[in-house]
């Protein structure tokens, strides 16, 4: 049965509010936790003897969530393969929730003391199996429900969710820091960032229960089938690997700009917090506009064509890190994060379709789930743990060449994956890849 055989049964604005809307949720989720990383996790959850030793310990934290990732989309894949996208979607909304608002109200290193961190690392775990499980089953809610010759168009939806996500989460932790004594902030104001997540999980609940499954798991639902990770690891590595590659320099733009730069233009060049956090959401606002133009250029021109030219800029742009962040000055540090996140969105947009569409329906869920989350490992989990090592050792201009080695494996990885726009999504044999 072909994917153009088989008829959409859930309305194009429910597919888009539902993909779009979880994809926000949990990355707001997510994001709150980089952001509070660079500004507060260190002195609350560490020991206080050495600074640098906090905000490393505070950096680590965050990459751990990373490796959980790979976890969580190969857990939450198996069921969202066997069981059916809907189902597992509520459970990855649930599960990033229920993390991020216990991390609101978990006390710090001066209440329990070594306790805290401990605890903080599994509720990071936690945090990482269910965004990791997330991603996949969002794209191919809006994937297997488009049109073939609007599937970028339609994979666009969960990929503009990270963008709002984290105008949301940099918006309130601005807000905060505004109307907050630094001392308030502290002592009790970041944990609201955290304890907002309660709310919005209901509404994404809401959101996701009203879908009915997606057409081509139905087509393929009552089949016998493998093992999902079986059957992927044994016929579809090659794509795999490839499609994890090619998301590495999206990572990369993303975790440098939005953690390390601003932790090193706040801690190091001593630049206003506000002033850098507004800069910050312009660039996302930036990300945004270049999420929707390189979806609709996928659909146009292709996705390898896209990505091909917008990892070429990304080389380019490693390479204006160190004069701009070297100005010491909040507009450099602003024109290197809107550059940057704009060169994110361009690179990111695309594989809301592309991944979906390097595998077949019935390890769909796992494959493209776990390619986006093992590129996470390669391109963001120490990144911002890298980058505050290379500073340290080598200066800006070796977290400039961090960004362009990335965007060089991505672009190969790319090259290597070929064009996917074409593909039929109904197939359930092993899709070549050139």
């Amino acid at each position: 049965m072909t994917a153009a055989s088989i008829a959409p049964v859930n309305k194009t604005s429910h597919i888009a509010i539902a993909s779009f809307i979880g994809t926000a949720i949990e990355f707001y989720d997510f994001y709150v936790y980089a952001i509070a990383a660079a500004l507060v996790i260190g002195p609350v959850f560490f020991p206080s003897a050495s600074p640098t030793a906090q905000t490393l310990n505070a950096f680590a934290t965050f990459g751990i969530a990373f490796l959980a990732r790979p976890v969580g989309s190969f857990l939450f894949g198996h069921f969202g393969d066997r069981l059916g996208r809907k189902s597992t979607l509520v459970a990855t909304l649930l599960t990033m929730g229920v993390c991020t608002t216990l991390i609101g109200l978990l006390p710090g290193y001066d209440h329990i003391g070594e306790l805290a961190p401990w605890l903080l690392v599994i509720l990071r775990i936690g945090q990482g199996l269910g965004l990791g499980g997330e991603w996949g089953g969002a794209a191919l809610l809006a994937t297997e429900n488009a049109p073939k010759h609007r599937r970028g168009l339609f994979g666009m939806f969960p990929q503009l969710g990270p963008s709002i996500g984290f105008l949301v989460a940099n918006g309130l932790f601005l807000l905060l820091g505004l109307l907050l004594s630094h001392e308030q902030f502290m002592a009790w104001g970041w944990r609201i960032p955290f304890l907002v997540s309660a709310v919005l999980v209901l509404i994404g609940l809401y959101a996701r229960l009203k879908l009915t499954e997606t057409p081509l798991f139905q087509a393929v639902a009552k089949q016998p089938r493998r093992v999902p990770l079986t059957e992927l690891l044994s016929g579809h590595l090659k794509p795999l690997i490839l499609g994890s590659l090619s998301i590495v320099v999206c990572y990369a733009l993303f975790y440098i700009s939005a953690v390390f730069v601003l932790s090193y233009g706040i801690g190091t060049l001593h630049l206003p917090k506000p002033t850098l956090q507004a800069w910050l959401m312009l660039a996302i606002v930036c990300m945004a506009v270049a999420t929707v133009l390189s979806a609709w250029a996928s659909d146009a021109l292709g996705r390898r064509a896209v990505l091909v030219a917008s990892a070429g800029a990304a080389v380019l742009w490693g390479f204006a890190l160190a004069p701009l962040l070297g100005s010491a000055t909040t507009t450099g540090v602003g024109i290197f994060l809107c550059g940057a996140l704009f060169l994110m969105g361009m690179t990111y947009a695309p594989l809301g379709a592309m991944l979906p569409e390097i595998f077949p329906t019935t390890v769909r869920y796992t494959g493209s789930g776990a390619a986006y989350n093992l590129g996470g490992i390669l391109g963001a989990s120490l990144a911002p743990y890298v980058a505050q090592v290379l500073v340290a050792h080598g200066g800006l201009s070796w977290v400039g060449g961090y960004i362009s080695v990335a965007a060089v494996i991505s672009l190969l990885a790319v090259l290597g994956l070929g064009e996917t726009r074409h593909r039929d999504l109904g197939q359930t044999k092993s899709i070549s890849i050139s």
